[in-house]
């Protein structure tokens, strides 16, 4: 299994607008009906700062999130909507309870 853990802050007036396009990701996956990725994003408790962790089957090429139209709709001018930029790190799976499929 293949992984990424992304952290940013956005500033404290584009909050809503980047909630609401993260939401639209999960609407997307969720009509695609796509079960090849686990996706998954929190707010921290300073209220700008987010976190997503995408992992995805080692036989994939990457997470699919390219192909999807809201996640490239998400991306797009994210350095405006930052106070601190996305940081990407990459993860290596070592052990798992009860939160992903067990044939991981």
């Amino acid at each position: 299994m293949n992984g990424v853990l992304v952290q940013y802050k956005v500033k404290a007036d584009r909050v809503a607008e980047n909630e609401e396009k993260v939401r639209a990701v999960y609407r997307e996956l969720a009509e695609r009906g796509d079960d090849s990725i686990h996706y998954t994003t929190f707010k921290l408790d300073d209220g700008q700062t987010f976190a997503h962790l995408a992992l995805w089957a080692d036989d994939a090429p990457d997470a699919g999130l390219g192909q999807i139209e809201a996640f490239k709709a998400f991306q797009e001018n994210i350095g405006d909507r930052c106070e601190v930029p996305p940081r990407p790190a990459p993860l290596d799976l070592i052990g798992n309870w009860n939160l992903l499929p067990t044939e991981v």
